[in-house]
């Protein structure tokens, strides 16, 4: 509950900003289809398409399995609100290298790196599984290391070095360099975690 609490001001702000932006302008930034009978969105995000509601800022899955948790409604709003017309460059760049990526490198560490070893660093295998069900693929990093496309032009590329006697597993996780020209570092925190525990969920980890 407290985590929701906290999630509420986010979300009222994105509500607020959505509603301001020009929907067309949203739609050919975000590369995503605009409904206008029904006046929503839809959005591909994680493998599943959700429609998100013009003005009012509701998400809903297309597939309608239960309610959309806060963060991945903010998330979409972010997306739709703040997607610039900038295309995806396919040139990778850590999360320091993003605005302000060394204050919340603490939260990226805990919400996406820790997880991802601890999760897939003894079976890389099914993070390629779990991806590729994402409709990600193999990438030539790491000993392995997959890319999924979590949004339209929001491809994150994950990266296992698998561990030895020596040295205990590790990873990493990619951006591409026009990432900060679509969502803020915040958000970037956040993101890749919630594409791990999908993955995780794939994978029946």
């Amino acid at each position: 509950m407290a985590a929701q609490i906290n999630l509420q001001p986010a979300r009222e702000k994105a509500g607020k900003e959505f509603a301001l932006a020009d929907p067309g302008a949203m739609e050919s930034n975000a590369r995503v289809a605009f409904n206008r009978n029904g006046a929503y969105f839809v959005v591909p995000f994680l493998g599943q398409e959700y429609r998100v509601y013009y003005p009012m800022g509701r998400a809903e899955r297309v597939a309608g399995q239960g309610a959309v948790p806060l963060a991945d409604e903010i998330v979409l709003l972010h997306y739709l609100t703040n997607c610039s017309p900038r295309d995806v460059e396919g040139i990778s760049i850590a999360f320091q290298e993003l605005p302000s990526g060394s204050i919340y490198i603490g939260p990226f560490t805990n919400r996406a790196i820790r997880p991802l070893v601890s999760i897939f660093g003894t079976a890389p295998e099914a993070l390629v599984e779990a991806a590729q069900k994402l409709g990600g693929w193999k990438t030539d990093l790491g000993d392995v290391a997959v890319t999924v496309p979590v949004l339209p032009k929001i491809p994150i590329t994950f990266v296992l070095w698998e561990g030895d006697d020596e040295f205990p597993a590790s990873g990493n996780v990619l951006f591409d360099a026009s990432a900060p020209a679509h969502l803020h570092t915040e958000d970037y925190a956040l993101l890749p975690g919630l594409a791990i525990w999908e993955m995780k969920r794939l994978a029946g980890l």
